[in-house]
């Protein structure tokens, strides 16, 4: 009796750690197989999302320096032009400025604004000097120095961060618009540099007095989601790998284990 009680013992404790480690194993297959698909669509969703709302550029010269380098790849948001707040780097296209070229430049002032330079070396718009701490080290806004210009309504004043060398609204003052532009002609805000990786562009916390400043656009959720995704993606594409060298491993030691005793 001893004998048989022994040998069907053995079987059970057995049968009920396989049956244990198989429901174990398709339990996890099942979550591994969640996480690839939820990280698939955090991942694609991430990029269609920021498609569909960034556009990339390619900054061709030296006037928005030191913000934006020549070279440096932007990505813009996109907006309609009645979004567009005072600080703002944005993307325009303006035929009057360049044929067939997108332009990017600061807004300094907006329709309605007075805006002129300088007192006391400071851009000053509705009469309040502002404070330029993204201008290049030492820069001196008077260097650029210009009357007080009204901004129509509609429109927008624009300056180069770089204003010594900047081909601005300073330059065509003599036009009929007074160097500004229809804020029609913006097609994008640029809301970061992502090559060199220069992260977000900071808030012109300058212009704060003169009204409320656009906020960052979705870019940081973006990125959070397309990173989620692919961690997802591979933690859950690593799992069948894993808890099989793992299973194998106690196997052998299991096997091992009988065969000492």
């Amino acid at each position: 009796m001893g004998g048989e009680s022994t040998i069907r013992t053995a079987p059970r404790s057995g049968g009920s750690s396989t049956g244990t480690a198989r429901a174990g194993r398709g339990l996890g297959d099942r979550l591994s197989g969640i996480a690839v698909a939820l990280g698939i669509v955090l991942f694609l969703g991430g990029f269609a999302w920021g498609a569909v709302v960034y556009r990339p550029y390619t900054v061709p010269t030296t006037s928005m320096t030191p913000t934006i380098d020549a070279g440096d790849r932007v990505l813009g948001q996109r907006i309609d032009g009645g979004e567009v707040r005072r600080g703002d780097v944005v993307v325009f296209h303006d035929t009057s400025w360049v044929t067939n070229a997108d332009v990017v430049k600061r807004v300094v002032a907006v329709g309605g604004d007075t805006v002129a330079c300088c007192t006391d070396g400071k851009l000053t718009v509705n009469g309040k000097r502002i404070d330029e701490p993204y201008l290049p080290a030492g820069s001196q806004a008077e260097l650029q120095g210009f009357p007080t210009v009204t901004v129509p309504k509609g429109r927008l004043f624009l300056l180069g961060d770089e204003r010594q060398g900047s081909l601005d609204s300073t330059a065509h003052l003599t036009d009929a618009a007074k160097g500004t532009v229809a804020r029609s002609a913006v097609r994008a805000r640029v809301d970061s540099v992502v090559w060199p990786m220069k992260g977000l562009l900071k808030r012109p916390t300058g212009f704060e007095a003169l009204g409320a400043l656009s906020q960052p656009g979705p870019l940081r959720v973006i990125e959070s989601m397309i990173v989620a995704g692919a961690v997802l993606v591979l933690a859950g594409g690593a799992y069948g790998p894993v808890a099989g060298l793992v299973g194998r491993s106690r196997t052998r030691g299991r096997t091992e284990a009988a065969g000492a005793r």
